[in-house]
C-alpha cells in the first residue's frame, strides 16, 4: 500500500517521502507506526541528535519515536493523510484525509491538526515562519 521514495518536497539530506501503491481510499488506515517512547526530561538528550527534528509529542509527559514509516511523512498545510495516537496500542494510526492516488506522496500536517496553519516549531526556532517542506 505504501512505499518509500525520493521525494521533491524534502530538502534534507535523504529526500525521502512516503507514497501510496495503490489507490487509497478516504478514512483508509494508511499505516500503524509502532512508538518508543520516553519521558520529556529525557528529550534534551535526543535535542543532541538528527531525531530530535522527527519526535511527535505522546501525550502531556511523553515524547515518542516512531517505527515503521511514521517518522518519513512530510509535511503539508494541505495535507491528503491525519493521523491519531493509539495509546492502548501504543501506536500512531495513520489515515487518508481524502482519496489518495497510486503514486502520490502522503503527506500529514506536522502540528498534529488537518487545519492548523501556525509555524512549524522548526521554522519559529530558526526565525523563518515558514514551512520548509510545505506544499500548497
Amino acid at each position: 500500500m505504501i512505499e518509500i521514495k525520493t521525494s521533491t518536497l524534502s530538502d534534507g539530506e535523504f529526500n525521502r517521502g512516503v507514497f501510496a501503491t495503490r489507490d487509497i481510499a478516504k478514512g483508509e488506515l494508511v499505516h500503524e507506526a509502532p512508538v518508543i517512547s520516553y519521558p520529556n526530561k529525557e528529550h534534551e538528550h535526543i535535542e543532541k541528535t538528527i531525531l530530535a527534528d522527527y519526535a511527535f509529542e505522546y501525550g502531556v509527559n511523553h515524547t515518542a519515536i516512531l517505527l515503521g514509516y511514521g517518522m518519513l511523512f512530510n509535511h503539508s498545510y494541505t495535507p491528503n493523510a491525519t493521523y491519531d495516537i493509539n495509546f492502548k496500542n501504543h501506536t500512531f494510526d495513520f489515515y487518508a484525509y481524502k482519496d489518495i492516488k497510486a503514486g502520490e506522496e502522503i503527506l500529514i500536517n506536522y502540528n498534529g491538526e488537518v487545519d492548523d496553519n501556525e509555524p512549524l516549531w522548526f521554522n519559529m526556532e530558526d526565525g523563518s515562519g515558514s514551512g520548509k517542506t510545505e506544499t500548497n
